[in-house]
């Protein structure tokens, strides 16, 4: 076994990533850690790059799911075999691109790859990009094909059956036969082809006991088109109690009107459910589909599937930034929006970091490839997304409960319905009333609408999230954060810029200044903490000498140790200096009080034991952190920071900020035991931070939120990740929250209201009061149909809610 020299971390040696330095092996966690021992950074924002374990993430290997149903999972498109429904894809796929190579001066010629024109011999170029969207829409076309057939037969058997009704004697003038006949022809079609999936899937439901809105359709129509059935071809087995005036009466019109309306239904539910998935589409898009590849000092352009790690890119003015990398030459500005949900574009310069799917507006400059595919910040934050969409939110459970006892209380309440209309109806024939009614039962009853209320709220909600830089896990997450009162804030990276300037280097005895900084900055170039940075880049903007370090250990919350030139180097906090019995710490406190007393962080270096000097650096504070904190204050939060700096420049910026309460010299394990007193209080709270220090009290905290700017430590233990590492996303998550948990009790409590009123209504509760009241299964098809529709549009409104 190893640890790990940035992070400290015990790593297995066999299975470690390593680096080699003054002949001596390092061992690494991950390639972060050693990128950052070898003086290199991965380009961010840092998000997890590691197989998820997590109930979601193992569905991620199958293609298609249930949104209603857990644990459904398939590799081909079909139907759930629990609720009938058409199965969700858990990726939507983007549009591929086919690149056709054309001849400038002869557009006739096209190919799919590079080479020459056949006519005069200049190189083909890529003129023309197709998209081929390849995502399977297969049972949207096939029940929208379903339902305009039905559509077609549906209206004259209507017409045929009602016009009688208003005066127009078309049984008389076609004869009673031929009319009965007619409308048998026209609606078989749409009852046994049109409907058929109804029926397979009412029959599947039957056959596995697990029952659902098909069972009730394909038994409901099924009654009334069979019954019909029956009556054209045996009237003489239907009972006298079946008969109007000795005439019997065919439902032809019912069984055809309730089929049609329910594909019109499914036909606007898969519609309306394909944009849930829009905003990883739409991400997935941002993906150029070439990009010019610099090889032998020729520049061409290829597929992205044929970039590789550490090939030169060129990026011109304009064009989609093809991977992950680093520039290498030139500068201009990127627009980070679509990514980090910043407006105003980022200055890059050489050895800046540039991220896929942004775009490059004002310079051409060349990049090196450092993630490509399924490694690139929009592959990550796509499989992020889609994770999380299917995971199920604990609100979920009462509408799991419901629906478990719902389909077959309905088909009771169908059966006493025929029961009491059949013995208690007074008018002629009762059998009739209570077939019809019965019928009605069973159509307007929707589990449907109980079982989409919340997942599709959780699938729009995700997606919108992911468009503003507000990447979820999952849905637990989202329903807790409705309920937090108190965020808790680490200060360095998360209020302030994380990125502070080195502003005094004070020696003591014998030590000169550059001696100070050079030792200082020898130690924290291993550290990951920004002081650290700040400390390092001090040193090289002086054009000092940075020497090798051995024994490097991080004190997380405290300082590092190190060893250079033989010298044992202690950099840290003044407490953790006394601890370790340093000699002569007085020397410089009036000094250290005065830069404290400017918001300044002071360290306190020692060489082999004896005080050489401080060093003082300056953390601004981010422009967006006071509008940020006032908005969580009209949120209703109450804002608490916790700090390892000491208590002086945490006031400072406490008070700056308006800050309820602050803690300053707080330990990770302080931290902790910090948030724990807090939620054993009965406070709910979220944490926010950045750094591998803040990694405990992330997954302590009811809800963990880790800016994307920070390390992999701390974003692996948050809940929630900030793409840009900006406080005002701790506002849009909580906003998105609570419009989402007020979305789901909608949808919920229509559905739950929907089947209590309609149920007893198709019964026939109302009938006493007037007979205009009761409920014609045809009304009932038509509601039933736009109850699920309701709700999945419901749901979409979360698109455009305001976030800001």
């Amino acid at each position: 076994m190893a640890i790990d020299p940035i992070c400290g971390m015990t790593v297995d040696e066999a299975n470690a990533r390593s680096a080699e330095r003054d002949g001596k092996t390092f061992y690494f966690c991950c390639e972060h850690c050693r990128q950052k021992f070898l003086g290199s950074q991965p380009a961010p924002p840092s998000l997890p790059v590691s197989a998820p374990t997590s109930a979601a993430g193992r569905k991620a290997s199958r293609q298609y799911f249930c949104p209603m149903c857990a644990g459904v999972e398939s590799d081909t498109p079909g139907n759930c075999p629990k609720c009938g429904m058409a199965l969700e894809s858990a990726r939507p796929t983007a549009p591929t691109h086919q690149v056709i190579y054309t001849c400038p001066m002869h557009p006739e010629v096209a190919q799919d790859a590079p080479g020459s024109c056949p006519k005069c011999g200049m190189a083909l170029e890529p003129k023309t990009v197709r998209p081929n969207r390849d995502e399977d829409d297969s049972e949207l076309r096939n029940m929208t094909l379903r339902f305009w057939v039905a559509a077609a037969l549906t209206g004259p058997v209507f017409l045929a059956s009602m016009l009688p009704m208003i005066g127009v004697p078309v049984d008389r003038w076609l004869g009673n036969t031929l009319h009965l006949w007619l409308q048998l022809l026209l609606s078989t079609p749409v009852v046994l082809w049109s409907g058929w999936p109804f029926f397979e899937r009412g029959w599947r439901s039957i056959v596995t006991t697990n029952l659902n809105m098909f069972t009730l359709i394909a038994i409901g129509t099924g009654a009334a088109y069979f019954y019909s059935l029956v009556a054209v071809l045996f009237p003489t087995l239907i009972p006298n109690d079946f008969r109007h005036h000795g005439a019997v009466h065919v439902y032809f019109e019912a069984a055809a009107v309730i089929v049609t309306l329910v594909l019109l239904g499914q036909v606007l539910e898969l519609r309306a459910r394909r944009r849930t998935g829009a905003a990883i589409r739409e991400l997935l898009s941002l993906a150029p589909a070439t990009a010019r590849v610099v090889r032998d000092g020729q520049e061409r352009d290829v597929s992205l599937e044929e970039v590789h790690h550490a090939d030169m890119l060129r990026v011109r003015p304009g064009e989609k930034i093809p991977v992950d990398g680093r520039l290498t030459e030139g500068k201009s500005a990127v627009d980070e929006s679509m990514i980090t949900g910043e407006p105003m574009p980022v200055e890059k310069q050489a050895n800046d970091p540039v991220i896929g799917g942004t775009v490059n507006q004002t310079g051409s400059f060349l990049m090196v490839a450092e993630r490509v595919g399924q490694d690139t910040v929009l592959s990550r934050i796509v499989n992020l997304v889609a994770d999380a969409q299917r995971s199920r939110a604990p609100i979920q459970k009462v509408a799991d409960t419901v629906a478990g006892y719902f389909v077959p209380a309905v088909l009771v309440s169908a059966v006493i319905t025929f029961l009491v209309w059949a013995i208690g109806q007074p008018e002629q024939p009762a059998l009739a009333w209570a077939f019809v009614n019965s019928v009605a039962v069973l159509i307007i009853a929707c589990p449907c609408a109980l079982g989409l209320a919340t997942p599709m709220s959780i699938m729009v909600a995700i997606g919108r999230g992911a468009k503003e830089g507000v990447l979820i896990k999952n849905a637990e997450v989202l329903e807790t954060l409705e309920k937090v009162d108190t965020v808790v804030v680490d200060k360095t990276g998360t209020l302030t810029q994380g990125r502070p300037k080195l502003t005094a280097c004070l020696p003591a005895g014998t030590f000169s200044e550059e001696d100070l900084l050079r030792l200082a900055a020898s130690v924290e170039q291993n550290s990951e903490h920004p002081l650290a940075h700040a400390v390092v880049a001090g040193a090289r903007d002086r054009n000092l000498s940075i020497a090798p370090v051995t024994d490097f250990n991080s004190m997380t919350g405290g300082g590092v140790r190190g060893t250079v030139e033989d010298k044992d180097i202690l950099i840290g906090k003044r407490s953790l200096l006394a601890d370790l019995t340093v000699q002569n710490l007085a020397a410089l406190d009036e000094r250290a009080d005065a830069l404290q007393q400017q918001g300044r962080t002071v360290m306190y270096v020692a060489v082999d034991h004896q005080f050489a000097g401080l060093i003082a650096v300056s953390d601004p504070i981010k422009q967006s952190t006071p509008e940020a904190v006032r908005s969580l204050h009209d949120l209703g939060l109450r804002i608490i920071m916790l700090t390892g700096d000491n208590e002086t420049t945490a006031r400072t910026v406490a008070e700056e900020l308006g800050v309820d309460e602050f803690h300053a010299g707080v330990s990770p394990q302080e931290k902790h035991e910090r948030i724990s007193t807090l939620r054993a209080e009965g406070r709910s709270v979220a944490m926010a931070g950045d750094g591998i220090n803040d990694a405990p009290a992330l997954a302590e905290a009811d809800v963990g939120i880790a800016m994307g700017t920070g390390t992999d430590v701390a974003i692996e233990s948050a809940g929630i990740t900030l793409v840009q590492g900006d406080l005002r996303g701790i506002v849009k998550a909580i906003k998105l929250s609570r419009h989402t948990m007020r979305n789901i009790r909608q949808n919920l409590f229509f559905a739950l209201i929907y089947n209590a009123l309609g149920v007893p209504i198709a019964a026939g509760v109302l009938y006493p009061i007037s007979p205009w009241l009761l409920l014609n299964p045809m009304i009932a098809a038509a509601a039933m149909s736009f109850s699920s529709v309701s709700v999945v549009s419901n749901a979409l409104r979360l698109k455009t809610m305001k976030l800001t």
